[in-house]
């Protein structure tokens, strides 16, 4: 079996759609561990994607005034029991654009892994950007896994994303967002974490809201037992008129 079967494997058993892959209208990214499997691209959007020696690095922009009809599959994961994985991900969405990008993380066998994700987004004037990023973790909790993201939205844009790991055990998750909003901006970040045993959670969320009547909210549910342990920080700081946080 390919290193991209195995994976799609993964990825159905664990309730995703492996026929997202065959239908040339949706655009995909697939990558195993340091290796790229799999990409297609649509008509308004690029995806610039190459291995390097560290990792994976993908730019994917979103061209201005294009609305991309189908979300924007990304497939990450770790078949094996022990490694790392270092995604670099820089996203653009120019003016009066739209995408909604789906991430899946895949750890089935996770024992000794470090999964690590550095993104800079850029939301252009009037542009929305929606980001769902589900992870499908195994049971043995030998997982740390460190997003990071910066994050600025251009006036009238809008950038919600919704961080999901509610599937397997956590083992460490250490998540530092940061958004940066502009006047009439709109910015919701959202997460839902289920910790089992002796899983270490820590969130860390910061919105600035920096054009006048902007908006911003930061909305996190963590549920633990056992041994599990929790540390959750949402920071908001408006520093224009009219601005609303919560």
């Amino acid at each position: 079996m390919s290193d991209l079967d195995a994976l799609m494997k993964a990825f159905g058993e664990a309730g995703g759609d492996k026929a997202i892959l065959e239908n040339n209208e949706i655009a995909h990214l697939v990558a195993s561990g340091h290796k790229l499997l799999s990409m297609n691209n649509v008509e308004g959007l690029e995806v610039d994607a190459k291995e390097t020696l560290t990792g994976i690095s993908a730019r994917v922009t979103v061209k201005e005034g294009v609305r991309i009809k189908n979300p924007v599959h990304l497939c990450f994961g770790v078949l094996h029991n022990k490694g790392t994985q270092r995604i670099k991900m820089d996203v653009k969405l120019e003016k009066n654009s739209y995408a909604h990008l789906i991430a899946h993380c895949i750890f089935p066998k996770a024992e000794k892994i470090r999964h690590i994700m550095d993104a800079v987004v850029e939301i252009g004037e009037g542009a929305e950007m929606r980001y769902s990023e589900t992870h499908f973790h195994g049971l043995y909790g030998g997982i740390e896994v460190v997003p990071k993201s910066a994050v600025k939205v251009a006036r009238n844009g809008r950038y919600f994303t919704d961080f999901t790991l509610t599937t397997g055990r956590v083992g460490k998750l250490d998540i530092d967002y940061s958004v940066e909003a502009e006047e009439n901006a709109v910015t919701e970040l959202r997460a839902r974490v289920f910790g089992h045993a002796n899983d270490a959670i820590k969130i860390k969320e910061k919105v600035v809201l920096a054009g006048e009547n902007s908006r911003g909210l930061i909305k996190t549910r963590v549920a633990l037992e056992d041994e599990a342990e929790a540390e959750v920080t949402g920071i908001t700081g408006g520093n224009a008129a009219g601005a609303r946080g919560m």
